[in-house]
């Protein structure tokens, strides 16, 4: 990392908008800092819109004010309740606060807020790399203000809280998810004393909503290496407090020389590997997922050893419950992430076997359209130490994504409807919903997904009219 010179900050803040922002904050007579978020990626030379600016006086008349000098196309928004504002201008986004102090009660994360200084305002801040400001009165423009040496550890890649961390966290713990949410997202390493107060204060946590929980959580679950996170929490006892079901994967046992392997780092081997593969956040849950109903489906089978049998639908069932406890969301999102837990093994099951046209064709209809987000998960399950036996997975998994091609366009399973529906066989028949109608349905879906009858109506129709008059049935032309 290149430690920047005054100039170079200078440079870098070259535009229109921070130029109206100069001659705002001397026009007002008031001090003026970029600080946070911005100063932090504008160090390590990282792309960001999060412009966050503090003034020693009122936030909102300086917000008003800048709204004003940018004219036409800005837009103002005023949170009085909160003393900020925000201004919009184009395509880029600048909020605004009065320099405060803060104090908190012991079961709220909710400070008592009073005016302050720059000093008090970055007092306050989390942690030293966000506790930058840079000046943007003309006078001292460029100028870093740095009271906790957040520039140092920035060259240095550590996470630290400007003052006792024990008081950082147990003020606000969110703070605590934070912490770990930049260690992933930065690669950074969590300073020893800052870490040991995560431990102390993991507890804490308690008083956090879910909904900020999940929050912090998905932007760890979208960082380049997901792990990192996953690992941190795990360390400080965190994981256990919000996602008991993974930390229970890390557990080995041994038996008659025999142990299986801790699924916890193997899960999170897995969700690196589609982390790189896919932005998609809900597969990436699905392979955070994937193997939480091993805990409860292990036994010792004597002589095949540690056994997980059926893990895959146990964890199908976790899933629902999971959700509504993180207030993640109920819907599609949550049927497509138990969807997948459920089926990740059968892919694995075909590859492991003679791959034939039945098996792709009954894994491509209950996949239908996340068919592809199902292999590239399988593919990433496969983590055996043994390369040979990992390279013969990786090319069955090659065969069967050829065949699922050749199967859909030859068969159209993907998303299939059977040609001839129940309402259609009740016609023929004459019938009302009875059992025998889910029988001819589940044969025909049957004889078309073993390849016996082609998904077309004609075939598919005689092969209902033939298996009804197995079953004693006539059609209604028949009866008259």
């Amino acid at each position: 990392m290149k430690i920047l010179t005054q100039q170079d900050i200078i440079n870098k803040l070259n535009s229109e908008l921070f130029h109206r922002l100069t001659e705002t904050a001397d026009a007002l007579g008031i001090e003026c800092y970029l600080v946070g978020g911005y100063v932090r990626d504008l160090m390590l030379e990282r792309a960001t819109n999060d412009i966050d600016v503090v003034v020693v006086g009122s936030g909102i008349s300086m917000a008003e004010a800048f709204c004003k000098r940018l004219g036409r196309g800005a837009h103002l928004s005023v949170f009085r309740n909160f003393g900020t504002a925000q201004v919009k201008w184009h395509d880029q986004e600048v909020e605004f606060v009065g320099a405060r102090k803060e104090s908190y009660s012991h079961d709220s994360r909710k400070p008592i807020v009073e005016d302050g200084t720059l000093e008090d305002d970055q007092n306050r801040r989390d942690f030293t790399i966000n506790a930058m400001a840079v000046c943007l009165n003309s006078a001292r423009l460029g100028e870093l203000v740095d009271p906790f040496d957040g520039v140092l550890d920035l060259q240095d890649g550590i996470i630290a809280t400007p003052l006792d961390p024990d008081i950082t966290f147990s003020d606000d713990p969110l703070r605590m998810m934070r912490c770990v949410r930049f260690a992933t997202q930065l690669r950074f390493q969590i300073e020893e004393e800052t870490f040991a107060a995560l431990e102390r204060n993991r507890e804490r946590i308690r008083i956090i909503s879910q909904e900020r929980i999940i929050d912090e959580l998905n932007k760890i679950m979208r960082a380049l290496a997901p792990s990192i996170g996953f690992v941190e929490l795990h360390r400080c006892g965190l994981l256990e407090l919000i996602l008991p079901e993974v930390a229970r994967l890390d557990c080995v046992e041994t038996r008659n020389g025999r142990s299986h392997k801790n699924n916890f780092y193997h899960t999170l081997e897995v969700l690196d590997t589609v982390a790189r593969h896919s932005d998609n956040l809900y597969l990436r849950w699905a392979a955070l997922l994937h193997d939480i109903g091993k805990p409860r489906s292990k036994r010792w089978e004597p002589p095949v050893g540690w056994t997980f049998h059926n893990h895959n639908y146990l964890g199908e069932k976790m899933i629902a419950p999971l959700f509504r406890r993180l207030k993640l969301p109920l819907d599609e999102r949550m049927k497509y992430v138990a969807k997948l837990v459920g089926l990740h093994m059968r892919p694995i099951a075909i590859a492991d076997d003679i791959v034939t046209d039945s098996a792709v064709r009954r894994l491509l209809f209950e996949a239908g359209d996340d068919i592809d987000d199902l292999m590239t998960l399988c593919e990433a399950d496969i983590t055996s130490k043994n390369e040979q036996r990992k390279k013969n997975f990786l090319e069955n998994f090659r065969i069967v994504r050829q065949k699922l091609v050749d199967i859909e366009e030859k068969d159209r399973i993907r998303n299939f409807q059977p040609p001839v529906d129940g309402d259609e066989i009740m016609r023929l028949f004459n019938l009302k919903p009875c059992r025998e109608i889910g029988t001819l349905k589940t044969a025909l879906k049957d004889a078309i997904l073993d390849g016996k009858v082609p998904n077309e109506h004609e075939a598919a129709l005689a092969f209902v009219l033939h298996k009804a008059a197995q079953m004693g049935l006539q059609p209604v032309a028949q009866q008259a």
